[in-house]
């Protein structure tokens, strides 16, 4: 095995064990630490992928961002902080044979559409240029609004926390 493949399944189990945390853990700031693990993990596999401008935006915008304002909205709700026992429900067993059957259909569907198809062995990196343009040329009015809406959330949820 190559360094690559082995540096890919210590990030996947990685990321496997953070996942099944981030469900299993009773402590909501425990689990938006380990959401943070796994999404720290992808960006590792983007540069793995050496597709370094994906992973810095994987970790500005997911991990930065949107954790961020995850805890932030934590905090906000004043949820307590600790483990609570009343989290669970009654179907929480049934969302083993769901997940089962998301992914078989998940799983046959891939297989369909790619089968044994391979990626060029040839395939030279797209410039990190090329892939902004492309990204922030035909939306970047969107991609502005969306920062402004953004920023008046979490302007709202400051004025709403603040003890008079």
């Amino acid at each position: 095995m190559v360094a690559q493949q082995v540096g890919f399944w210590i990030l996947a189990v990685a990321m496997v064990v953070g996942a099944l945390r981030v469900v299993t853990t009773r402590n909501v700031v425990h689990a938006a630490l380990w959401l943070v693990v796994v999404l720290s993990g992808a960006a590792a596999q983007y540069v793995l992928l050496a597709a370094e401008f994906v992973a810095l935006t994987q970790v500005l915008v997911y991990i930065g961002a949107i954790m961020v304002l995850f805890l932030f909205g934590t905090m906000l709700t004043r949820a307590r902080i600790g483990r609570e026992q009343d989290l669970d429900n009654s179907y929480r067993l049934l969302g083993v044979p769901v997940a089962l059957v998301v992914f078989a259909a998940m799983a046959i569907a891939l297989w369909r559409g790619f089968g044994d198809e391979r990626l060029p062995e040839t395939a030279r990196p797209v410039p990190t240029a090329v892939v902004s343009d492309q990204i922030f040329g035909p939306y970047l009015v969107p991609f502005w609004a969306l920062s402004f809406v953004l920023l008046a959330a979490v302007v709202g949820a400051i004025v709403l926390a603040r003890k008079d």
